[in-house]
């Protein structure tokens, strides 16, 4: 398989990953609010009220850099090979699944044929005023 191929599968796998991971969020949050109003009591409400917001801020930030990774592989933007490098190494630990996406994100991209297909398209380029001609 040609790297290329390999490149979108990374982005979209990244991008699936952090969706994914940006859902359990939603679920949680969802869900202890859920019980939090069933109980019926505020201090219950507020307690379980904020720990759903934390989980989906937590998960939040877990899961949109891998979103924002896969996007940019996608885009074969250099920031994006970067971003999915960090990302790749920080999964390492969420087994077993997240071990596999950072291993497979780590051979492909650390590897010297895949850098050409990455370019650095952030530069601003100069802005040219025509200039009007004199009479």
């Amino acid at each position: 398989m040609e790297k290329e191929k390999h490149i979108t599968i990374l982005g979209v796998l990244h991008i699936v990953r952090g969706s994914l991971v940006l859902l359990v969020g939603l679920i949680a949050f969802t869900f202890f609010v859920g019980i939090g109003s069933i109980t019926g009591d505020t201090t219950a409400m507020g307690v379980l009220g904020l720990i759903g917001l934390i989980a989906v801020t937590f998960l939040g930030v877990l899961g949109i850099p891998s979103i924002l990774a896969g996007i940019g592989l996608l885009k074969r933007q250099e920031w994006g090979r970067i971003l999915a490098l960090v990302v790749g190494f920080l999964s390492l630990i969420d087994f077993p699944i997240g071990t596999a996406l950072g291993i497979y994100t780590i051979l492909i991209l650390l590897d010297d044929t895949i850098r050409p297909a990455f370019s650095d398209r952030t530069r601003v380029q100069p802005i040219t005023v025509p200039q009007a001609p004199m009479a």
